[in-house]
Order: C-alpha cells, then structure tokens, then sequence
C-alpha cells in the first residue's frame, strides 16, 4: 500500500518542521511549508492525502487555503491547527468541512492521533459518498438494461450519465482491436474526436489503450497532456472510462465545463461501475437485436414449411380420397357394365346389383369419414355410456359373430352420465370395435371393460389380435395413418373427438404382450358445470 501524503502549512517554522519530523518518523510520507502561496502551487503538481494548515497566518488565512486546496484536491482530508481554541472557530471550521482541529501546544501522540482520525473521518465521508451515490444506481441498471434497442439504448446512457454526473459533455465510444480504432457511436455537448488506439493520444484513446480510468480536472495535479486536452475541449473536468464484456469493448466519457466543480474520487468509483453496465447493456441489446434477426429468419423458414406442409397434406389428402373414392366407383362400373348383358341369368344379374349396393355403401362410408373429420360439434347432453356401448355391440353383433369374435364385457350396473355429443362418442366406440374386427380376420376375443375412476369413465377396448408395429405406435392418431388397407381417419377423427370432449384416447400396451388395447377417458360433468 503506498504511503500516505501529508502537506503541513504554518508560518511558524518550529511548528511546521516539528510536524514535518514527526509525521515522517511515523512513516506518512509528508511535505512543510511555511509560505501558504508555495504550498498551493504545489497542491496543483502533486496529489495529497492529508492537509494539516494553521488557521490564522499572517498573509492568507488558514480558511482560505483550506477553500483553494478543496478546489484542487477535493478528495484531501483537512486538519486544521490552531492555538484560539474557541467555540466560534470551531464552527467555522466545521461549516468550510474541515475533518479534524488541533490545539497548539500538542504532544507527538496527539499529532499523530489527530492525522488518523481526521483521514478516517474523511474516509467515512467518502464512503457513505459512494454509498449515497450507489443508491439510485441500482435502479439506474435495471433500466438500461431492460432496454433492448441499441439506438434507444445509446440515447438513454447519454441521459443517465448525464443527469448523474450533473454535465453537459457525454459521449460513448466502441473500441475496435480490429481496426485499432475508438469511434464515436454517440455524444452531445464537447466531446474528443474518434481516432486511432494509442497511449500517448487523447483522453479517450489513452484510455482505450492502456485500459485504465482516465481522469483529471484543469489546475489540479495531474499529466500536462490531460490538462492540454481539457484547455483545448474548453473543459474544466473529465472522465474517461473503458470496459469490456464478452462481445464489445467500449469506453464511456463525462467532462464539466470550466467554472463547475470538477469531478471526485466518488464520481470516478460511480462513473466505472456505470461503464461496466452499459457495456453489459449495448452487449446485451446487440445480442438481442442479432436474435431477433434469427427469430425472423426462423419464422419465414417456419411460415415456408408450414405452407410446404399443407400442400403436402393437400395433396396426400387428395391421393387418399382418389384412392378410396376410384377403387369402389370401379366396382360399381364394372358391376353394373356386366349386370346391363342381356345373355345374363336374373340369378347373376341380381348378384351383380348386390356388389353394386356394397360398393355405393362403402363409398358413402367413405365420404362421410372424411367429413367427419371436419364435422363440427354439436351441442353436449347427458349421455350414458352403458347404454350407448350396448346399442353399438347390438348393432355390429351379427357381423362379430359371424367372424367368430366372441366379446366380453365387464362393467358396473350403473355409471353417471357425461355431457357428450352422443352420435360423435359412438362413433368412437365403433370405430374402435371395428378395428378389433378388422385385426382378428380368423376370429377371436374382445375385452370391453368400464370403470369410474374419480372424476372420469374409463373405457379399454382390448382385442386378441397381433397388435400394433412399434413403428407405428407414435403416429397411430395422425391421419392417414393404418394397419390396414383404409383411409387412416378412423383413429384420428376418433382422437380429436374424444380431445374436444376433454377426455383421452390412449393406446396401451397389450396384456402379455398380445394385441391391441385402446383406453377411452371421458370427463364426468354436470349439466350446470357447462358453460353457457
């Protein structure tokens, strides 16, 4: 830690030199004067820590190099000595921000305690300085951070330094590695032009360059460039500060004009951290602006594949009912080509117009899928599921039976009812029965078993047939989708009936591994549960 700075003015030599003797004996680092003119000159080359004046001299008061030194160093801490030790100069003191007073004749172990308290007492101040100016900090970053537009952003940094700093000269800077350059991005009132990285130039590029606060005022101690930029600018005061974050390097400039307090250690602590932050938040704005420019890019790709993909569903949707519809109107030409031969027995005649009727049904069935796929929903009534399950086993019974699929059920003697569009859920239980008929072409069994588990029904169709491809299981509800020569809108229109209903259709695992098990889940509400 490098030694504490002590200036002592008295025009007393005695008192000055002893003062001298012992603050160098106790390893403070000092400098005696008994001309308070010399003195002042060399506050103006030389920076100090510690102040300790005599406040009646003959040729200038003690209070008023205490008020010049101020000017020159504000962050000196001041320690007054004086041999009137009376209440009305120790208000005076205290009023011009004097940090500690000495009575003549002292002892060294006095000196020395005053010397430490009166830097302590300084510290204290500047601290509770730093913490004062801290405060609206917090909210200070939180704005510029919320904004995410650079242009925006830039405006608003300019505004923040210079409503916190209390000065009409801001400008922000990007430091370019690749070009060896710091260009102006924004700036009001007098600011240094842009140019090349270099530690011998401006304020703002010797920043850049040795990546270090650069600050000073006119008339105080400091570098002679510093003070030949300021008087050049027409400036009394300045900061230059850079920072970096991970994609942008920049440096953040304040200066006050001549005759305007010049900048403090507390400014400079603010001024860096604010750097810090809005670096952090031109970062973060360039990122969001290069993620906006990507979200775009990815919803005009998304919006092509979109568009891509209904064409694609057209057309498959097209081929399908192609497909279905040519296959029976074939059968039906064909049949009826054979059934118009006049060399044709009644008995054959009659067999060709059956074929016909079969096919005109198929191909209605066919058409009214594809409808249903886009049919819209009805109003919701009471509906029972035990009854509903048993009209549609009567009604597809005779056609089971005669594959030799035997159904067995297992269910409760009474279920509440569920709000449902009741031509829709039957749909579904038929659909799903003749599934099972279609995957047991041999014959063979059909679980049907109902259960209430809480607020739902549950309804599990399990067939002793061979069951789904694994292949196949993760888009068995997508149209278009079968296991069999159909059109694959079975399972799906019965899907999204069953989601509108705001139940479930699931398919399970098999038991033992054999078969196909479908589960129905449909809520139970009350008619008041529904809204209007």
């Amino acid at each position: 830690m490098s030694q504490v700075r002590v200036m002592v003015v008295d025009d007393e030599p005695g008192v000055a030199l002893l003062c001298e003797r012992l603050l160098s004996g106790a390893e403070f680092l000092s400098r005696s004067s008994t001309d308070p003119r010399a003195a002042l000159e060399l506050l103006k080359s030389e920076p100090f820590d510690l102040l300790l004046v005599d406040i009646r001299m003959p040729e200038i008061s003690g209070f008023d190099v205490i008020q010049q030194a101020r000017e020159l160093q504000p962050e000196i801490a001041i320690l007054a000595i004086t041999g009137f030790g009376t209440v009305e100069t120790a208000i005076q003191a205290l009023r011009r921000g004097v940090d500690g007073l000495l009575l003549k004749p002292f002892q060294k172990d006095e000196l020395l305690e005053a010397v430490q308290q009166a830097l302590s007492d300084r510290q204290k101040k500047q601290d509770v300085a730093r913490m004062q100016a801290l405060r609206p900090l917090f909210s200070v970053t939180e704005t510029l951070l919320s904004e995410t537009n650079p242009e925006n952003l830039q405006t608003l940094i300019l505004d923040t330094v210079s409503n916190q700093f209390s000065c009409a000269n801001v400008a922000l800077y990007r430091v370019s590695e690749r070009d060896n350059q710091v260009a102006l991005l924004a700036g009001r009132g007098k600011t240094p032009a842009s140019g090349v990285i270099d530690s011998g130039g401006g304020i703002v590029q010797r920043a850049a360059a040795v990546e270090q606060p650069v600050w000073g005022a006119v008339g105080q101690a400091g570098e002679k460039a510093i003070q030949r930029e300021l008087k050049s600018l027409g400036l009394g005061s300045v900061m230059a500060v850079p920072s970096a974050s991970m994609n942008m390097r920049s440096v953040l400039f304040a200066a006050r004009d001549v005759g305007e307090p010049p900048f403090r250690e507390a400014d400079l602590d603010m001024f860096q951290i604010l750097a810090r932050q809005a670096t952090i938040a031109m970062d973060n704005a360039n990122l969001y602006g290069e993620l906006r420019a990507y979200v775009r890019r990815v919803e005009e790709s998304q919006r092509a594949l979109v568009q891509s993909e209904k064409l694609a569903a057209a057309g498959r949707l097209t081929a399908s009912i192609a497909h279905e519809v040519n296959n029976p109107l074939q059968s039906v030409r064909n049949c009826l080509h054979l059934a118009m031969r006049e060399d044709l027995p009644p008995e054959s005649r009659k067999n060709y117009i059956d074929l016909t009727m079969q096919e005109v049904e198929r191909l209605m069935m066919t058409v009214e899928r594809m409808l249903d796929f886009y049919r819209p929903s009805v109003e919701f009534k009471p509906v029972n599921i035990l009854d509903l399950l048993e009209h549609v086993l009567n009604l597809l019974g005779a056609q089971l039976r005669s594959r030799n699929i035997v159904v067995t059920t297992a269910w409760p003697a009474k279920l509440p009812s569920v709000q449902a569009i009741r031509n829709q859920v039957e749909q579904v239980f038929i659909n799903l029965v003749l599934n099972a008929f279609d995957a047991m072409p041999e014959g063979g069994e059909l679980w049907i078993d109902i259960t209430q588990k809480r607020k739902m029904i549950q309804i599990t169709f399990q067939d002793s047939g061979p069951g789904v491809p694994d292949e196949m299981r993760e888009t068995i509800f997508e149209p278009f989708i079968s296991t069999k020569n159909g059109t694959g809108l079975g399972l799906s229109v019965s899907y999204d009936i069953i989601t509108a209903h705001g139940g479930r259709l699931d398919l399970l695992p098999g038991k033992n591994a054999q078969g196909a098990t479908f589960r129905v889940m449909l809520p139970i509400k009350d008619a008041k549960d529904e809204k209007p």
